[in-house]
């Protein structure tokens, strides 16, 4: 009986060529993810620790209350979370009928040779950073958005009226409302890039057995187009979101910075992210300190959460196809 040993050189040619990469290549991304996680988890562990002094001293009341006095040592972060929650909603109800409106022109209604110029512009003006959104918005849009808009609705606005509830404040250009308008401008580029590379994705054979069988534009849009990619569309609203939710500049520019409930459209108002980006190289106490990466913990907890319910929605649609 003779004994077979198969020698180093033939183990070698019996790997799959490639392998050794493949178990490499493996390996990285299983650290680039658990990477990912710990930056995560240590992140929320930083804000738990640094948060906790005012936590722990004002109680559930910090959640509720929207005093903010640093002379006093009293902070609380109703105001930020309202504003915060009030301007990403309304920027984002301003910016998707027009980023949706510009992703179906681009891709059904745009003469073919302009498609390629209109968006890289549209990209471009995505790339643009925030802090020039701010700039433009108080040196240019507020004046023009008092002088034309502001002033000449709270003149119309009769004593005691819905209109004059809704835009008493100062007619400065600064506020609520303007806040959201250029959070609109900022996360339109973006949420309109997103969706035209997701409407390209449809197959040229589904339009055009639609466009075959009689549909018109609107209904190829409606019916095939948008129902193909509702999935990604609604992750790309919920990221136009995210980048509201935690936008700075631009806003701690327009908003007004005042704590406090906002009183109307036009009142003065603040954001978490606003807040933070004011008062932190300026906290004197360490109370005042704690209250600043409290307000850090929250916004980490809304945006949190807004994708958390993004991706449960995304998970259910799927599951009813």
């Amino acid at each position: 009986m003779t004994a077979v040993v198969s020698s180093p050189s033939a183990t070698r040619r019996a790997q799959p060529r490639g392998a050794t990469i493949a178990k490499v290549f493996e390996g990285l991304c299983f650290a680039a993810a658990t990477a990912l996680l710990a930056a995560l988890g240590g992140l929320l562990v930083a804000l738990l620790i640094g948060g906790w002094p005012a936590l722990r001293r004002f109680g559930f009341g910090f959640f509720t209350t929207s005093a903010w006095n640093p002379v006093t040592d009293v902070y609380g972060a109703a105001g930020p979370v309202v504003g915060t929650l009030v301007t990403s909603a309304l920027a984002l109800a301003l910016a998707l009928p027009v980023a949706g409106g510009v992703a179906f022109f681009l891709t059904e209604l745009c003469p073919a040779p302009l498609r390629r110029p209109i968006g890289t512009a549209v990209e471009l003006l995505a790339g643009i950073p925030s802090i020039v959104y701010g700039m433009w918005g108080l040196f240019v849009f507020a004046p023009m958005f008092s002088k034309f808009v502001q002033l000449p609705l709270m003149m119309a606005a009769k004593p005691g009226s819905l209109l004059e509830k809704l835009t008493v404040g100062v007619p400065n250009g600064s506020g609520i409302l303007s806040a959201s308008i250029i959070l609109a401008i900022m996360i339109l580029p973006f949420m309109a890039a997103t969706l035209r590379e997701l409407l390209l994705t449809v197959p040229a054979a589904v339009r055009e057995s639609a466009y075959g069988l009689g549909a018109t534009t609107a209904e190829v849009v409606m019916s095939v187009t948008l129902p193909y990619v509702r999935g990604g569309a609604i992750g790309a609203v919920m990221l136009g979101l995210g980048r509201a939710l935690g936008e700075t500049m631009a806003v701690t520019f327009i908003i007004g910075n005042a704590h406090g409930f906002p009183k109307s459209l036009f009142d003065s108002g603040s954001t978490i992210a606003s807040t933070i980006a004011n008062e932190f190289t300026e906290a004197t106490s360490p109370v005042h300190t704690s209250a600043l990466i409290a307000l850090g913990l929250v916004l980490f907890v809304i945006t949190f959460t807004v994708l958390a319910l993004a991706r449960l929605l995304l998970r259910r649609q799927e599951s009813r196809l």
